[in-house]
C-alpha cells in the first residue's frame, strides 16, 4: 500500500515539475484560449423560456402537454385599458384605444392570433333569446359607428355577452385584451424573443395612454422583459462587487500584482464559460443570470489560496518559480477535491426535472470544471514569472498570528465544549426555523420584483378590478363514449359539481366551465329565471345551452371529447396552488364516473404547481446526494471518519440555518434559489478541506492539535477569511437591487459566506478534539497520501 500512496505522491510532484517546465508552452496555449473564448463570449445571449419551466416528468405535465397546445392559458399576456375619465368606458375615445391596442396585439410577433380575445375580435359573441328564437353576433359589429345608438347598442352587447368580469372590469372602467404566445414564433420559426415581445408591449402602452387612458401589462413576457430590463442594475452591482474585492484584496495583500492577478484569474473560468455557451448553442436565462457571479466567487476563493501559499514561500526565501511549483503540490489535491465537491453541489440540481434546472446545473458545472485549468494551472504558470514587490515583503502579520492563536484554543476540550454547546442551540433554533420553510412564491404578483415595481402594481390593479387573474389553473376532463359529450348529463353533472366545489376552495377566485356556461344558456332561454339556470337531464334539453359548447370560446374540443375547466386563483402562492391542486386530487378520487376522467394540470398556475412538488420532491433526495458525494470525497482524501465528519458536520448545519433563513426573509424554495443550497455547501467545503488538510499534515509533523490548528490557521484560514468577508461585502450590496430576487440572493449569498467560514474555524477543531482526531494520528502509524500524512 505505501507504494501505492508513494506513486500518488511522486505523480503530483511530477505533474507539479512538468507544469512549470511548459509553462511557456502551456502559458500561451491558455491565452489563445482565452482570446478565442473572450471573442465567442461576445455572442452569448439570454435565452429565457416558458417551456424550459415544465417539469417533464412530472403527472401533470403529462396532461399539459397533450392538452396545453389545445387551450389556452399557460403562457398568456393581459393588458388592461382603464378609463380614468368621468364616466365609463362606453365612450368613443375609449373604444377607439382599445380598437387600436387590440390591432397591435394581433400582430406581435409570436402571439398566437387564433386567441386573442377582445371586445374588438370575432371570438367574443353574445346570443340572446327573441321570440323568433336564438340570435346572436359579435360584440362589436363591423359596421359599429361610435354615437349613443352604438354605444348603446355595445353597452347592452357586453351584458349579454357575459363578459362583465372576463373582458371588461366589475366596475365598467377597463376593458382587456388577452392574448397567448407561442414559444417558436409562426412568422419566422425561431424562438420567441421575449425581449422583443415585452418591448412592443411597452411601445404599445407608451403610444396609446394618456391623461384620460392608462394601460397596465401581466404576463411572463412582461416579467421577463422587467428582469431583462433590471440586468443593468445587476451589471452595476457586479462592477461594485468587482470594485469592493479588488480594493480589500489590495489591502490584505498589499500587492497590486497579487491583487490583479487573483482578480484576473478569477474571472477567466466566467470568460471561458461565456464563450463556450454559444458553441455549445446554450444562452444564460435570465433568472440564471447570478451564476457567473457565483462561479467568480468560488474562483476567488481558490485564487487567493494559491497566491497566498506562493507568497509564504517567497517570504520564506525560495524563487518565484519554486514557489510557484510548491504551491501546486500544496494545493493539487485539497483545491481539486474542493472544486470537485463545488461542481457535485450543482450537478446534483440536475435530478430535478425542469430544463431550466439543469440548463443553471449544466452552466455551472462547465463553470466550475474550467476553474481546475484556470486556477490550478495557468495561476502556478503566471506565478512562476511573478516578482513580489517590496511593500508587499514589509507587511507585518505578529498581530494576526496573536489572533489566530488565541482561536486555536478551541482545539482544547475546554472551550471546543462550548463551541459545540453554541452548535447544538444554533442547531435546534434552525431545524425549529426550518419548519416554517415554504415551497414555491410567497406573496402576491411577480416575486422576482419589489412589490412597487410597475409590473408588480399593474397585477394589483387586474386582479382588483375583474373576475379572473393572471393566476389560470386548468383542469382537464377528459370524456369517453358516443356522441356529443356536452349533451350527456352524467358528463356536465360531474363538470358542473367540480366546477361548485371549487368556487368553495379557499384561494379560488372564479372558475368557468361549459356546464356554467349550458346553465346561463337555459336559464336564458327561459327568460333569464335564475330557477332554470340548471342541467336538463334530457339530450334535448341540454341542447337549448348547447351554444355554450362552441369550441370558439376555449373551454372544450369538438363534440366535447376534452373539456377545460379554467380555475382563477387569487394568487400563484406555494401554500394557494398547493392547496387547490389537493383539493381538486380530492375530489378526483372520489370521482368514479366511467365517462369522465379529469386530470390536472394546465395553465401558467399548473405549470408553477408541478414546478413546485418537483422541487420539494427532490430537495431531500438532492441534499442527500450532495452530502453522499461529498462525504465519498473527503474520505478519498483524507482516509478517515473523524476528517470526514469535521468537514460534513459543519456543512449541514449552515445547510440548516440557511433554510431557517430563508424562512425568516419570506424566500420561498424554488427553482431561483436552489443554487444558494448548492453554493453554500460548495464553499463550505472549500474551507474544510483547505483547514483540515493542512491540520492533518501539521499533525502528522509532531505538532500538537492546537499548533497544528494554527498553523492551518496562518497559513490558509487568513485567506479564507478574507475571501468570506470580502465576497460578503460585494454581494451585500445587492440588498438595493431594484430586481428582488437579485436582493435576496445578495442577503443568503452574504450569510452562506459568512457562516461557513466561521463554522469552519470554529466547529472544525472543537470536532476535532472531541473525537480525538490528533491522539488517533499520534497513536497508530500513518501513511503518506499524495505528500500528506494521513491516517491508516
Amino acid at each position: 500500500m505505501s507504494a501505492a500512496v508513494t506513486r500518488t505522491e511522486r505523480l503530483v510532484a511530477a505533474m507539479a515539475r512538468g507544469l512549470i517546465a511548459r509553462r511557456k508552452v502551456l502559458g500561451l496555449l491558455f491565452v489563445l484560449i482565452t482570446l478565442g473564448l473572450g471573442a465567442s463570449s461576445l455572442h452569448t445571449r439570454l435565452d429565457p423560456g416558458f417551456n424550459k419551466l415544465i417539469p417533464l416528468s412530472h403527472p401533470f405535465m403529462a396532461a399539459f402537454r397533450e392538452h396545453g397546445s389545445t387551450f389556452s392559458g399557460a403562457n398568456r399576456v393581459l393588458l388592461s385599458v382603464h378609463w380614468k375619465g368621468q364616466g365609463d368606458i362606453y365612450n368613443p375615445q375609449f373604444l377607439e384605444v382599445l380598437r387600436k391596442v387590440t390591432d397591435e396585439v394581433f400582430f406581435t410577433p409570436g402571439v398566437n392570433r387564433s386567441r386573442v380575445r377582445s371586445l374588438f375580435t370575432p371570438n367574443v359573441r353574445y346570443i340572446e333569446v327573441t321570440e323568433n328564437g336564438f340570435t346572436g353576433d359579435v360584440v362589436v359589429p363591423s359596421h359599429f359607428v361610435a354615437d349613443a345608438t352604438g354605444l348603446a347598442q355595445i353597452r347592452t352587447n357586453v351584458a349579454k355577452s357575459g363578459e362583465i368580469g372576463q373582458l371588461v372590469a366589475n366596475d365598467l372602467r377597463s376593458a382587456m385584451v388577452q392574448a397567448d404566445l407561442l414559444e417558436v414564433d409562426p412568422q419566422t420559426g425561431r424562438k420567441l424573443d421575449y425581449a422583443a415581445v415585452a418591448k412592443r408591449l411597452e411601445d404599445i402602452r407608451a403610444r396609446f395612454a394618456s391623461e384620460q387612458v392608462d394601460i397596465q401589462i401581466v404576463g411572463f413576457a412582461k416579467l421577463m422583459g422587467e428582469v431583462m430590463d433590471g440586468l443593468n442594475g445587476v451589471l452595476g452591482f457586479f462592477a461594485i462587487a468587482f470594485a469592493i474585492t479588488a480594493v480589500l484584496l489590495w489591502l490584505y495583500c498589499r500587492s497590486l500584482k497579487l491583487t490583479l492577478l487573483a482578480i484576473c484569474v478569477a474571472l477567466l473560468p466566467v470568460i471561458w464559460l461565456l464563450g463556450l455557451l454559444p458553441l455549445l448553442g446554450y444562452g444564460i436565462d435570465p433568472m440564471s443570470v447570478l451564476v457567473p457571479f457565483l462561479i467568480f466567487s468560488i474562483g476567488v476563493s481558490h485564487a487567493v489560496q494559491m497566491t497566498n501559499a506562493w507568497k509564504q514561500d517567497v517570504l520564506a526565501g525560495a524563487a518565484p518559480r519554486e514557489a510557484a511549483e510548491a504551491a501546486f503540490r500544496k494545493l493539487a489535491i485539497p483545491g481539486t477535491v474542493a472544486l470537485l465537491a463545488n461542481a457535485l453541489g450543482f450537478m446534483v440540481i440536475m435530478l430535478i426535472d425542469i430544463p431550466i434546472v439543469r440548463e443553471l446545473g449544466l452552466t455551472a458545472c462547465l463553470g466550475v470544471g474550467l476553474m481546475v485549468v484556470t486556477n490550478k494551472m495557468f495561476l502556478p504558470i503566471i506565478l512562476s514569472h511573478l516578482q513580489l514587490e517590496r511593500a508587499a515583503r514589509r507587511v507585518p502579520a505578529g498581530q494576526r498570528q496573536r489572533a489566530w492563536w488565541a482561536l486555536a484554543a478551541l482545539a482544547e476540550p475546554g472551550p471546543a465544549l462550548l463551541s459545540l454547546a453554541a452548535m447544538l442551540v444554533l442547531l435546534a433554533a434552525g431545524t425549529y426555523g426550518s419548519r416554517f420553510l415554504h415551497i414555491g412564491d410567497i406573496g402576491a404578483g411577480a416575486p422576482e420584483l419589489r412589490a412597487e415595481s410597475r409590473y408588480n402594481r399593474d397585477n394589483a390593479a387586474i386582479v382588483g378590478s375583474y373576475s379572473i387573474s393572471m393566476d389560470v389553473l386548468s383542469v382537464y376532463a377528459e370524456t369517453s363514449g358516443q356522441g356529443e359529450a356536452c349533451l350527456n348529463w352524467e358528463v356536465m353533472n360531474a363538470v358542473e359539481r367540480l366546477d361548485l366545489f371549487l368556487r368553495g376552495v379557499s384561494g379560488v377566485q372564479s372558475v368557468r366551465s361549459v356546464a356554467g356556461g349550458v346553465k346561463l344558456y337555459v336559464a336564458g332561454n327561459n327568460e333569464a329565471n335564475p330557477r332554470w339556470a340548471a342541467l336538463q337531464r334530457s339530450e334535448a334539453a341540454l341542447r337549448i345551452g348547447g351554444g355554450a359548447a362552441n369550441p370558439e370560446l376555449g373551454l372544450n374540443t369538438e363534440g366535447c371529447k376534452t373539456l377545460n375547466i379554467l380555475v382563477y386563483l387569487d394568487d400563484h402562492q406555494g401554500s394557494t396552488l398547493k392547496h387547490v391542486t389537493e383539493e381538486v386530487q380530492r375530489f378526483i378520487a372520489a370521482e368514479h364516473n366511467p365517462l369522465i376522467r379529469f386530470r390536472l394540470a394546465g395553465g401558467n398556475a399548473g405549470v408553477a404547481a408541478a414546478t413546485n412538488e418537483a422541487v420539494e420532491h427532490a430537495e431531500a433526495q438532492m441534499l442527500a446526494s450532495i452530502f453522499v458525494a461529498i462525504t465519498l470525497l473527503c474520505w478519498i482524501t483524507f482516509r478517515s471518519w473523524r476528517g470526514v465528519l469535521c468537514v460534513i458536520v459543519p456543512l449541514m448545519l449552515v445547510t440548516i440555518l440557511c433554510n431557517a433563513l430563508m424562512a425568516l426573509l419570506g424566500i420561498g424554495l424554488k427553482v431561483a434559489t436552489l443554487p444558494v443550497i448548492a453554493l453554500g455547501v460548495g464553499v463550505g467545503v472549500d474551507y474544510g478541506v483547505y483547514l483540515f488538510e493542512r491540520v492533518q499534515h501539521e499533525l502528522e509533523d509532531g505538532r500538537s492539535l492546537r499548533e497544528a490548528f494554527y498553523e492551518a490557521l496562518r497559513q490558509r484560514g487568513t485567506a479564507a477569511v478574507f475571501t468570506a468577508v470580502t465576497m460578503s461585502i460585494g454581494v451585500g450590496t445587492w440588498a438595493f437591487s431594484a430586481l428582488k430576487f437579485q436582493a435576496d440572493m445578495g442577503v443568503l449569498l452574504a450569510f452562506m459566506f459568512l457562516v461557513n467560514v466561521l463554522g469552519a474555524i470554529f466547529l472544525l477543531p472543537a470536532l476535532a478534539v472531541w473525537l480525538g482526531v490528533g491522539q488517533r494520528l499520534r497513536e497508530k502509524p500513518a501513511l503518506p497520501v499524495g505528500g500528506e500524512v494521513l491516517e491508516r
